[in-house]
């Protein structure tokens, strides 16, 4: 099975990334507005980028401050039953963040689509922990 990683260094303590990964908010600040999410394993978490995806994910760990980790129950074909991980190591003040996007059946045209989002997404969330602002799906008026 194939997967999506990045990894990356953020600016940022640990704690704060693991908020932004977890909480409303925080999610909604980097990765799309239109975000319901509750910080609790077995809650589910919904994420909507306008008419053309919404993705409805169950929370599988939370280990504050070092892991996330989701599981992609609707959405896009290709993404249903793939897992999301976010491994955070605190590294003095900054935080590094190891990401996947694991489980993918094959490596298809939309997996290559998603690893390039993925690293726009990623990046947001390092800019959101960083500066206060991402820049996060948001529709256009």
């Amino acid at each position: 099975m194939a997967e999506i990683r990045h990894m990356l260094l953020i600016d940022a303590p640990v704690d704060k990334v693991y908020r932004a990964i977890t909480e409303q908010d925080g999610l909604a600040s980097w990765w799309t507005h239109d975000t319901v999410a509750t910080p609790e394993v077995g809650s589910y978490a919904e994420f909507r980028f306008g008419d053309r995806y919404y993705d409805k994910m169950r929370v599988v760990a939370l280990e504050p401050d070092e892991r996330v980790e989701w599981e992609c129950l609707e959405g896009d074909k290709e993404w249903v039953g793939t897992r999301f991980v976010f491994d955070l190591e605190k590294k003095g003040d900054q935080t590094l963040l190891r990401f996947q996007h694991t489980e993918w059946r094959a490596m298809t045209d939309f997996y290559a689509s998603c690893n390039y989002h993925w690293g726009y997404y990623i990046r947001s969330l390092k800019l959101y922990c960083e500066t206060g602002k991402g820049t996060p799906f948001k529709v256009k008026a």
